[in-house]
């Protein structure tokens, strides 16, 4: 008779695709980028965090600077996912 396993291991069996370590790539950032994502309002991948990182400190070569530029990103997002979510009177969505 197959013995059933324990609860932790019958959790990990599932269909959905594992893309692998994302705590190993979040581990793998910049520290000056993995301390703004601490404080970021939004739940930026470490993909495209990376992404945008990479193509500020080309241009600026300052990690203050890169910093400010994925202030400025999620900024935009925030305004525009307001204006959507609660109208373009919204404060925020100005």
């Amino acid at each position: 008779m197959p013995r059933t396993p324990p609860a932790a291991l019958r959790n990990a069996r599932t269909s959905l695709r594992r893309r692998g370590g994302s705590m190993s790539a979040h581990d793998a950032l910049p520290a000056a980028l993995r301390q703004w994502l601490h404080q970021a309002a939004l739940p930026w991948s470490a993909r495209s965090a990376l992404r945008l990182w990479k193509r500020a400190m080309a241009e600026t070569g300052d990690p203050q600077a890169a910093r400010a530029r994925l202030a400025r990103a999620e900024a935009r997002l925030l305004a525009r996912d307001a204006r959507v979510i609660w109208g373009p009177d919204y404060p925020a969505a100005r």
